[in-house]
């Protein structure tokens, strides 16, 4: 019985749950990610699938959702098993809607990642992987210090391509990852 299901105890009538790792990636789909970038975006996903697909602890524990923003945002996957994760088509327009985005994550964090009870251990604490190459265009620091006041995740800001603004990745994170380019090997590397 895989692990994602609910699994019974053999010795009485309690039914426990597996712990999931939710893993939340907030993708940049502005203009200027247009092209290859957006592309490379797209493939990196597909190989971060690939890995953990061939990872069996990863096979057992990891969700994925996508967050995409530009103009707006919304959750284009919601909390997935890998094993049932499509990788969704980007499209790259608009501006940068960070704060929307951020707004989003914490909604769904609410909702999708299992808390602990006195009936069962609750989900590990969720990744979140943010991929962006610009500043953000809406009003985006509120939302984002809400985020942080939740404290429900660990968040890494991964800025991409050479113009990105290193030091407001930091008000979104301590830890930053500057990747130089947005091609596919440097971003399924990471």
């Amino acid at each position: 019985m895989r692990s994602r299901q609910w699994v019974d105890k053999m010795n009485n009538e309690d039914s426990i749950t597996i712990r999931r790792l939710p893993v939340y990636l907030l993708v940049d789909c502005s203009g200027s990610m247009a092209g290859e970038p957006i592309a490379a975006m797209e493939m990196g996903i597909r190989a971060l699938l690939s890995e953990l697909k061939n990872d069996p602890q990863a096979m057992e524990t990891v969700w994925l959702s996508v967050i995409t923003f530009s103009s707006t945002a919304e959750q284009v996957v919601p909390l997935t098993d890998i094993e049932d994760f499509q990788v969704p088509d980007l499209e790259a327009a608009g501006t940068t809607a960070l704060g929307e985005a951020a707004s989003i994550l914490a909604e769904k964090l609410e909702e999708e990642v299992r808390m602990t009870t006195d009936e069962q251990k609750g989900d590990w604490k969720p990744l979140v992987y943010l991929f962006t190459d610009g500043e953000p265009t809406d009003d985006w620091e509120d939302p984002v210090d809400e985020l942080h006041k939740m404290g429900r995740a660990i968040i890494i800001a991964c800025g991409a391509g050479p113009e990105v603004d290193v030091t407001q990745l930091k008000r979104l994170s301590s830890t930053v990852i500057h990747l130089n380019d947005t091609q596919p090997g440097t971003l399924s590397a990471l």
